[in-house]
């Protein structure tokens, strides 16, 4: 059997308070969510870089401008740690509901910002809640960001991100007569952007963040979230000799106790597994486009 090679990595979305102040309808925030927003920043951050340091781990912090420029010092031990810091909106906008301008003029200010604070420009984006547009791929790729971790056509393999304004759908409207919607897909066209995908099953806020009027949030334990992530990595190391296994958490959902202790026990299982190697979500982009880590094609449409 040939040898397996298994790139980890994590994805921190640094929301800090960011993520509370897209209310979506403008109405003010809540004062306690920001004050968890804070936690994050502040607890979540530390805690998260103690964990790291103990297992010698280097990681992709996504961190909307907002939260770079309201909290700098503490992004400054991020940065000054050899973290790669990456893109991820201003103020956690939804770029699914921002018109192409205001997309591309949250995407130069976000750049500017990183670019400013590191010394260099960033190398990949994360678009906010992974609501995307179809104008992301294209813009992305016209400021020279290598890599995006937004989609999800696959799970644990990377691929030329495809580009969605050179493909066609139509949206279902009932509104019209059944002909008018009953039409394929056109077939999909990579882009020069690099996917490290996104996966809802391989993120900490849906089963570990409560959120107000939502009781079944947040209050899953956090053994059932650790089981469900080893099975996902069980799965892939049985069936592909080589893959990609980013997770995405959260500074104020993996801050917390419970969680620590969790990432801990993850961690310590998968590195009793051959092959694994412990990158940023830019080096396994790098890998791939490198042609190190075969990875697979993008296929669909007609």
């Amino acid at each position: 059997m040939p040898p397996k090679r298994v790139l980890v990595g994590y994805g921190i979305d640094v929301d800090a308070v960011a993520n509370w102040l897209n209310t979506c309808d403008g109405s003010p925030q809540n004062p306690t969510n920001v004050s968890r927003g804070v936690y994050g920043a502040t607890v979540g951050i530390d805690r998260l870089l103690k964990l790291y340091a103990k297992y010698k781990i280097k990681a992709t912090w996504f961190t909307p401008a907002h939260s770079l420029e309201t909290f700098p010092d503490q992004m400054a031990k991020v940065r000054d740690a050899g973290h790669e810091i990456g893109l991820h909106g201003y103020t956690h906008e939804y770029i699914s509901q921002l018109s192409a301008r205001q997309q591309q003029d949250v995407l130069t200010r976000s750049i500017s910002s990183l670019t400013k604070f590191t010394g260099k420009k960033p190398l990949g984006y994360t678009a906010p809640s992974w609501s995307t547009s179809k104008e992301l791929i294209s813009q992305l790729q016209a400021e020279g960001i290598k890599y995006d971790h937004s989609f999800m056509h696959h799970d644990v393999q990377p691929y030329w991100a495809p580009d969605p304004l050179k493909s066609e759908w139509v949206s279902t409207d009932h509104k019209k007569e059944a002909g008018d919607w009953m039409v394929p897909m056109t077939k999909l066209q990579s882009s020069e952007v690099v996917e490290i995908p996104a996966n809802w099953h391989l993120d900490d806020w849906p089963p570990l963040q409560p959120i107000p009027g939502r009781p079944a949030q947040g209050y899953v334990d956090a053994h059932v979230v650790e089981r469900l992530w080893m099975e996902q990595f069980d799965f892939a190391y049985r069936e592909y000799d080589t893959f990609i296994f980013p997770m995405s958490i959260h500074p104020q959902v993996s801050g917390k106790p419970h969680v620590i202790l969790m990432h801990e026990r993850i961690i310590e299982y998968i590195n009793t597994h051959e092959g694994v190697e412990w990158m940023t979500l830019a080096e396994m982009a790098e890998e791939f486009a490198e042609g190190r880590m075969p990875g697979v094609e993008v296929e669909g449409g007609v």
